[in-house]
């Protein structure tokens, strides 16, 4: 230990002698490290890591050949959690008398790594994290404090850490060396403050694995621990980005759109049209005449490309459309997106990117109004010139953008017939998984009831349709069969919703939706659903009163609960606070608060919430369809789950982790303001500055 210190405090002091990039790994005991200590690394911001190992460390006491799995990820720049199962067994009982349950573990553990950002970068890094937080039965609890340095293919590492661990690990002062010779290999070796560990990494070349993500494959080779039943242990990790970011100026991106640049040259010789013109404005009456035959023929030459761009966005599969114009000149556009689920952002990207491609007079302005169910979401307005360049080059564009209705635009003559293909009377079917699970109980690592989940939602009528819903079970594990611990919680096939729902915009940016009609709760009831959202004029916030009554179908008896909400959308680092109160579902009441940490179309949160118990836990929100679905016809649209979520969670304060069934829970509609209307709250122009080259990637890609 002392010449692994040693070595670690005098190689720091030497000033970096090549840039050479070293790759992070996910250490056996769950925090970016080496195997059982950490580094000052940790997960890029939008990475997560899974990974799994059998180097079990059975309750602080010594190790074994287990299970570990680790999910982990890079939440913001500098912050990394993971959650990790340590288990002795898979499915073992441990209520049953017959097995030596004391022999055994099955925990669930919660990290945190905060990498210091005041530390200037060629100095070193350091972070402070600690593992096993706030649960109720914490048998790996540790914190410490980690410094990392880089040297040529060198990663030297040193700290201090605090635990009660019998054997001593990570209980005192710790060390490590790492050499990567080659991009694939790379050779660790540790102090953990109890013994010295040493081991190799392989990197699969990222072009095997279709540059989906990383992976790594990990041999503990020695150890001199005396607390060890053998040792080497072996582990897996794969880690992939969540997104990729949309930038501007990309100096890697091919030429401009051939397309546009012929739309250039078309509205040069526009531009020479009209100084012709004016020319001619100076001449006798006769000459003036030819003036206004030349002007009809421009308003026949701005009609064809109006038509050309209601054809195109046809094309794309937007619904509702109207395409117009007026003298001035000034386009306008309104529509419905059906069609990019994930974003209403990419929709709108689109269709600006279509006028700019088909309209080409001088000096035009354009309007573009996004519907939803008839009612007015969000206008943009500028200059086609001034859009046209910034897909051409990046240019930032000047916009006015802002939610609801657009502004009144006179002398609109409209193209063929408004609101083409209309939206309403297509049923719209989103396709699913729907799962109950528990992890890390004495029952077993991981029972599961496994669905799939139909929604039919048909538009019927200005800002209303119809809902239902229906599920039914295509897997569980045994311990959710009929009389087993989780039978009740199974899912069950049939039907689960069934409502009609109607949604209004109201005056100061405030959204009104009421839901009637049968809902499955564990229970049947039949009931009314009642929300009311304001949303701020930039978006960043959002205050929301959500209220329900239900009424037990087989019993005389009813339910009703009340909450008020608060969101902070922070859109320049892509992270939203969430803050909700009152009585909830199943008569608890108390408050339940969530960061979301956002990538692309996808979240990762931490969550805690106090009612009648105190729960904590990490959740995650994925896209479960194409960023383009499928155009509806008018048979309808099948899609996926365009945002489906996912939480595990455990109990804090406590001296046991007793499973908290319904807690905090409120009831769930397939299409509500907040996700359907509201974009999942981005729905606003704060979010669309934040993401203008989003707006220029989609059209590129999909023009």
């Amino acid at each position: 230990m002392n010449t692994i210190l040693a070595g670690s405090i005098a190689l720091a002091s030497i000033p970096v002698l090549a840039d050479t990039q070293i790759n992070n790994y996910t250490a056996f005991a769950g925090y970016t490290g080496i195997f059982n200590t950490p580094t000052a690394e940790v997960l890029k911001k939008g990475s997560i890591d899974i990974g799994y190992n059998n180097n079990l460390d059975l309750r602080g006491e010594g190790y074994v050949d287990g299970h570990n799995y680790i999910f982990a990820a890079g939440l913001f720049d500098g912050l990394e959690v993971s959650g990790q199962i340590a288990a002795s067994s898979m499915h073992d009982n441990l209520f049953n008398a017959e097995i030596k349950a004391e022999n055994q573990t099955r925990d669930l553990s919660f990290n945190l790594k905060y990498q210091l950002p005041f530390v200037p970068k060629e100095w070193f890094n350091l972070a402070v994290g600690g593992k096993d937080l706030g649960g109720a039965a914490n048998n790996y609890e540790t914190y410490y404090l980690a410094g990392s340095r880089e040297w040529n293919d060198f990663r030297f590492s040193a700290g201090f850490a605090v635990s009660d661990r019998a054997t001593g690990q990570m209980d005192g002062a710790f060390a490590g060396i790492e050499w990567q010779p080659l991009d694939w290999l790379a050779v660790q070796v540790e102090h953990d403050a109890d013994a010295v560990n040493a081991g190799l990494r392989l990197t699969v070349p990222k072009a095997w694995i279709y540059d989906v993500g990383t992976l790594t494959l990990t041999s503990k080779f020695y150890s001199n621990t005396d607390h060890a039943e053998k040792d080497t242990f072996w582990g897996v990790n794969f880690s992939m980005p969540l997104f990729e970011r949309a930038t501007l100026n990309d100096p890697l991106e091919a030429a401009p759109a051939p397309t546009l640049d012929a739309d250039a040259e078309r509205e040069a010789a526009f531009k020479a049209h009209y100084e012709e013109q004016r020319r001619l404005a100076r001449k006798p009456l006769p000459e003036a005449k030819k003036e206004v035959t030349e002007r009809d023929e421009y308003k026949k030459s701005l009609t064809m490309q109006t038509r050309a761009l209601k054809a195109a966005l046809l094309e794309d599969g937007f619904e509702s459309v109207s395409v117009g114009f007026n003298r001035d000149p000034h386009v306008v556009v309104s529509f419905e997106n059906y069609v990019f689920n994930r974003n209403d952002i990419d929709a709108i990207g689109l269709v600006l990117g279509r006028i700019a491609e088909h309209v080409n007079e001088p000096n035009a302005q354009f309007t573009v109004q996004l519907l939803n169910r008839g009612i007015p979401m969000l206008a943009l307005r500028g200059h086609i010139n001034n859009y046209r360049e910034f897909v051409n080059t990046g240019t930032t564009p000047d916009m006015d953008i802002r939610r609801g209705e657009m502004d009144p635009i006179g002398s609109v003559s409209w193209v063929g017939m408004p609101k083409a293909n209309s939206a309403y009377f297509k049923p719209r079917l989103t396709v699913g998984p729907a799962l109950d699970s528990r992890l890390a109980t004495e029952l077993g690592v991981y029972d599961f009831s496994l669905a799939l989940k139909a929604d039919v939602d048909v538009p019927m009528w200005y800002g209303g349709g119809i809902n239902l819903s229906a599920e039914t079970e295509v897997a569980n594990t045994s311990d959710y069969d009929d009389g087993k611990a989780f039978g009740r919680l199974a899912k069950q096939s049939g039907l689960t919703q069934a409502t009609i729902y109607q949604t209004f915009a109201l005056p100061y940016g405030i959204y009104n939706q009421t839901h009637i009609g049968f809902f499955k709760e564990f229970n049947d009831y039949t009931g009314i659903k009642n929300e009311t959202t304001w949303l701020s004029g930039n978006g960043r916030h959002q205050f929301s009163a959500e209220l329900g009554y239900f009424e037990y179908d087989d019993y005389d008896l009813d339910k009703d609960y009340q909450t008020l909400s608060y969101r902070y959308n922070w859109v320049e680092q892509d992270v939203s606070f969430h803050a909700t109160a009152g009585r909830f579902f199943y008569e608890d009441s108390g408050v339940k608060l969530e960061t979301r940490f956002w990538f692309g179309d996808s979240y990762v949160s931490i969550f805690a919430q106090d009612t009648d118990v105190q729960i904590a836990g990490i959740s995650f929100s994925i896209p479960l369809t194409p960023r383009k679905d499928m155009a509806p016809t008018r048979y309808g649209q099948i899609k996926g789950n365009e945002a489906w979520r996912h939480a595990a969670s455990t109990r804090i304060g406590e001296s046991t982790n007793a499973i908290a069934i319904g807690r905090g829970h409120l009831v769930n509609t397939p299409v509500n303001i907040d996700k359907t209307f509201l974009n999942q709250g981005r729905l606003s122009s704060s979010y669309v500055y934040s993401n203008l080259a989003r707006l220029r990637e989609v059209y590129l890609t999909y023009k």
